[in-house]
């Protein structure tokens, strides 16, 4: 005979909850037909672990139930690794009458072959807590995580794996998030205030979360839900990607409760990517919000100086827009000392229109404030452009000598000769190629008729 008694269970589940002093119990069963059986109980750390009886007597045959606690509340679970604390049963026959502890205590003191090691019971900490701590906790610094926590998972209600899926979603933890859909979390599943938990795996950043999602057949409630707002929010493009490919009838426009757009959102953090994807899409650039600002408002405010150049390029008016309290987006710029906007949205349209009236003094100026010569409109047309195709000599030598580029293409791929050629400038066009734009190109033929062409260009060959 290997063993005197045997326990009800391989392996211990203790359910860790925090700030509690845990217990779980088992049963041990006497295998003896006839005699009684004292039986010891130890575990590999004793400080940890107690019985409420260590030392008993099963008659024959008996079964008797044991409870191990765990000696001290603790905020986190004293040992989760691969390789558990353990229970240590201790077995050994004993004679009729010889049953008081003391003896039993001699008897267990002593080693030798009458002591029987019976079974080593492994002590496993399971319950949602002991997956919210992993949650918290560096994958690095706790060896074998999904085992640790396809164990834990198993002990939780529904409640709780919703809990844990908000959770989840939070961290950003995949391998979490999807062991715990598999096992019954419910992915629609929303708080007292109707959050989702998709929200939670957008503002995460981790798009394969919400892939996860979309898969799991989640439902948007388009009352409540905001996810490209939330998208915007960490510069999540690819995100809106998904989102727009597996939902169609997502709304690109929608508000939030302050009346903004995704858009706006995207404006405010100065998100380019984000807002050439919506603006591609057909998000409205000339949307206001309640408080009558534009996402041009919101980027010039925080001083995002590349969506500003965006956003102006989206839209023909927006930069003279005025919010509720009448402030442009040049107002809201110099409120917040951002400078550097002052060409961009000012500087640059006094300059434009000063190249084409021929406004020399005003041209002079606005080169003295700092305006960028070769800054660019909505149509990609420069103070050179204007000059050209007004015919303006002046304007062109002073912008020329400020070091305006010849060959610099507007939109419709056309340089300011192209323009002069055009509107039938010829000392303009002659005044250009004697600065170094290119004259025998074929884009200057198709733009215009061979004849005026030739009348321009031949004499400058």
């Amino acid at each position: 005979m290997d063993r005197l008694v045997k326990p009800d269970v391989e392996e211990l589940n203790l359910v860790f909850i925090r700030g509690q002093k845990c217990s779980t119990t088992f049963a041990l069963t006497n295998l003896m037909h006839t005699m009684s059986v004292a039986v010891f109980l130890d575990t590999t750390n004793p400080t940890r672990f107690s019985f409420h009886h260590a030392l008993v007597v099963l008659p024959p045959l008996a079964t008797v139930s044991f409870t191990l606690f765990l000696s001290q509340s603790s905020d986190q679970p004293p040992n989760i690794a691969p390789n558990p604390d353990t229970i240590l049963v201790h077995s050994s026959i004993v004679l009729a009458g010889n049953t008081n502890q003391e003896n039993l205590h001699l008897l267990f003191s002593k080693s030798g072959r009458h002591i029987f090691n019976d079974a080593t019971i492994p002590i496993n900490f399971v319950g949602h807590d002991i997956i919210d701590f992993l949650l918290s906790s560096p994958t690095s610094k706790i060896v074998n995580h999904s085992f640790i926590l396809s164990r834990a998972i198993s002990f939780c209600n529904n409640h709780e794996l919703n809990s844990l899926l908000r959770s989840a979603a939070k961290t950003g933890n995949l391998l979490f998030f999807s062991s715990l859909i598999t096992v019954g979390a419910d992915v629609n599943h929303r708080d007292v205030d109707r959050e989702s938990v998709m929200s939670l795996a957008i503002r995460s950043r981790n798009v394969d979360m919400v892939r996860v999602m979309v898969e799991s057949n989640f439902v948007i409630d388009h009352s409540v839900d905001r996810f490209l707002h939330d998208a915007a929010c960490v510069n999540g493009v690819e995100t809106m990607e998904v989102l727009c490919m597996n939902y169609l009838d997502i709304d690109i426009n929608s508000v939030n409760p302050r009346g903004q757009t995704a858009l706006h959102i995207a404006a405010n953090h100065g998100y380019i990517e984000v807002l050439e994807f919506l603006v591609t899409l057909g998000s409205d650039s000339d949307v206001v919000d309640n408080k009558g600002w534009t996402p041009l408002h919101c980027a010039s405010s925080e001083g995002h100086v590349a969506a500003v150049e965006f956003l102006l390029n989206s839209s023909v008016f927006v930069k003279y827009a005025v919010t509720k309290e009448g402030k442009t987006a040049i107002a809201l710029a110099y409120e917040n000392d951002h400078m550097d906007l002052y060409d961009m949205l000012y500087l640059r349209d006094v300059l434009h229109k000063a190249a084409t009236v021929n406004d020399i003094s005003g041209l002079k100026k606005c080169l003295a404030e700092g305006a960028a010569v070769n800054g660019k409109d909505q149509n990609g047309w420069t103070a050179l452009h204007r000059a050209a195709f007004k015919g303006r000599v002046e304007s062109v030598k002073l912008l020329l000598s400020h070091g305006a580029r010849v060959d610099v293409e507007d939109d419709d791929g056309c340089t300011p000769l192209h323009r002069a050629v055009d509107a039938g400038h010829g000392q303009v066009a002659m005044l250009l190629v004697a600065q170094g734009a290119r004259a025998s190109t074929k884009s200057l033929i198709d733009h215009m008729s061979l004849k005026n062409y030739h009348s321009l260009v031949d004499p400058l060959c």
